[in-house]
């Protein structure tokens, strides 16, 4: 989907670096309207193309102040102004707001984070529903800087207990601002503020479901394919690739044809279940290639995990280029273009964060799906998703019939096992170990009962040893992390509390089943500051 079909009603979110900026994204299009998010230091041209009826700027961990402040371009004030667009400043956006429009910003007296009440002085309807003068919430801030003289006709709306500007509007030039975070669950009226700002100040609709967002891909599909060129699709077994390889193939059938790589960095077993669903009730076309020697003679040695990541991206478009150059045989047409599964979170993290001066080879981790490429590669690609989260991917599938069993599995990264053997995947017997160790963590789970209520469950081999009591003899044997999250779109995670007794009964049984492991840890870091999987 392209947001261009969407623009009409299109609320663009420029980013400036807050860790909550994803959220606004999704508590916009929790109310059935279309949000996209771009790097707020993106090109006027970038904005004006998409001719979005709302603009919101966007938290930040920089000071207005700072000489290397990111901000919006030179002519945004104007384009809005001329255009009639509605601009929310959120944090950092109000203050920019402030400060680009001849008002001052200072270094606070007093910092303000975490929750605090905040009081209505002025009965708006732009902001505040028309609520009283007196009337109080509960809202969460997270900033130094204040807002200490408005630019001229803007209005204080709201002040902090503490004193400090919490909401500023000039409704004539549709500019609002709201120095605390609407989008966080700390802010309990936040969302009907949105809502209410959405619907009743800017006359959004609330026309966007996932039926038009399949609709309105096959189109894209069908235009960009055409009607004579043919399709390969990478499935990993996962819900994204599953869901994208689904829509395609509903868009030009037959023309598609799917390749499962068996790249020896698979879970266990997991090629016999893949393919036994693929054919029995997917019912896709699908080619299985086993590519365990490739794939793991050039992994052998490499311990940095971008390199891994990379390798393993080069290796994978070297397959589909043969698997491509073996079709054209059989069929008299060489397929054109490629199918992945990436999705909005998958562009967003390999994206550098805006005012950090870094470019993409700084980022979080490369995707496989995004930074992992090689940039010679032949196909060309088609990502059907790439604008999706990964519970509105799960909603399309549900309206494409994938399995629903299929569609509540757990996410596994693109590099597969690579990125949970932390160091060199092939010394020892490290992948088997942790196939097995993974085994009993998950199966344990879903004879618990606790699957649905996990986004991702998985183990991970460490590059350490330790000594442990065994039979009545001194072992010196791995050590093995359990790893299990709870998310909505896996952009952040808090760590899964399981029960003791669970714990120790996995631990007991992963200790006396696996061979080689002396040691269980459990990983009960939340996202951030660590990222899901550990490399």
């Amino acid at each position: 989907m392209e947001a261009q079909a969407v623009k009409s009603n299109l609320v663009l979110i420029l980013d400036f670096g807050s860790q909550y900026t994803h959220l606004i994204t999704r508590r916009i299009r929790s109310l059935s309207v279309f949000s996209l998010c771009i790097s707020g230091t993106s090109s006027l041209k970038s904005i004006t193309d998409l001719n979005p009826s709302v603009i919101i700027l966007s938290g930040g961990p920089h000071s207005v102040h700072a000489p290397d402040a990111p901000s919006f371009p030179d002519g945004f004030v104007e384009y809005v102004e001329s255009k009639g667009v509605f601009v929310l400043g959120i944090c950092y956006g109000l203050q920019l707001l402030v400060e680009k429009l001849g008002g001052e910003v200072k270094v606070g007296e007093k910092q303000e984070y975490g929750r605090m009440e905040i009081e209505v002085l002025k009965e708006s309807c732009g902001l505040f529903e028309c609520r009283k003068i007196g009337d109080k919430q509960m809202v969460w801030m997270s900033h130094g800087d204040e807002a200490v003289r408005l630019p001229e006709g803007f209005e204080v709306v709201a002040r902090s207990q503490q004193g400090s500007v919490a909401a500023v509007e000039n409704p004539g030039r549709r500019f609002y601002g709201l120095q605390y975070h609407p989008e966080v669950t700390h802010s309990p009226e936040g969302m009907a503020t949105l809502r209410h700002f959405l619907f009743d100040v800017c006359g959004v609709s609330d026309g966007w479901t996932m039926t038009d967002v399949m609709q309105e891909e096959i189109k894209v599909i069908n235009e960009t394919v055409g009607t004579e060129e043919h399709v390969i699709c990478a499935l990993s077994g996962g819900v994204d690739s599953t869901v994208a390889a689904t829509l395609v193939h509903k868009a030009i059938g037959d023309r598609l044809h799917c390749v499962f790589v068996d790249n020896g960095l698979l879970r266990f077993k997991e090629r016999e279940r893949v393919m036994e669903t693929f054919e029995k009730d997917l019912h896709l076309p699908v080619t299985c290639v086993d590519a365990v020697e490739q794939f793991l003679s050039k992994l052998k040695g490499v311990v940095d995990p971008e390199a891994k990541r990379k390798i393993i991206g080069k290796e994978f478009i070297c397959i589909f280029d043969a698997f491509a150059t073996d079709l054209e045989k059989k069929t008299g047409k060489k397929p054109a273009f490629l199918v992945q599964g990436t999705l909005y979170p998958d562009v967003i993290e390999s994206c550098p964060p805006p005012g950090s001066g870094r470019t993409h080879s700084h980022t979080i981790k490369s995707h496989h799906n995004v930074g992992g490429l090689p940039k010679d590669m032949k196909l060309k690609l088609i990502e059907p998703l790439k604008l999706l989260f990964k519970d509105e991917v799960r909603e399309l599938g549900k309206i494409l019939n994938v399995p629903v069993p299929f569609l509540k599995r757990h996410p596994f990264p693109g590099p597969g096992l690579a990125v949970r053997v932390l160091g060199d995947v092939t010394e020892g017997n490290a992948l088997d170990i942790l196939r097995q160790v993974d085994e009993i963590f998950i199966q344990s789970i879903k004879d618990a009962g606790l699957y649905d209520s996990i986004w991702q469950a998985f183990a991970v081999f460490l590059p350490i040893r330790s000594v442990g009591v065994q039979g009545d003899q001194r072992t010196h044997s791995h050590v093995v992390a359990l790893r299990a999250v709870t998310s909505q779109d896996g952009m952040t995670a808090d760590w899964y509390n399981f029960e003791h007794k669970f714990l120790d009964d996995v631990a007991r049984k992963i200790c006396n089943s696996v061979r080689g492991v002396n040691r269980v840890v459990q990983d009960i870091t939340s996202k951030p500051p660590s990222t899901i999987e550990w490399e």
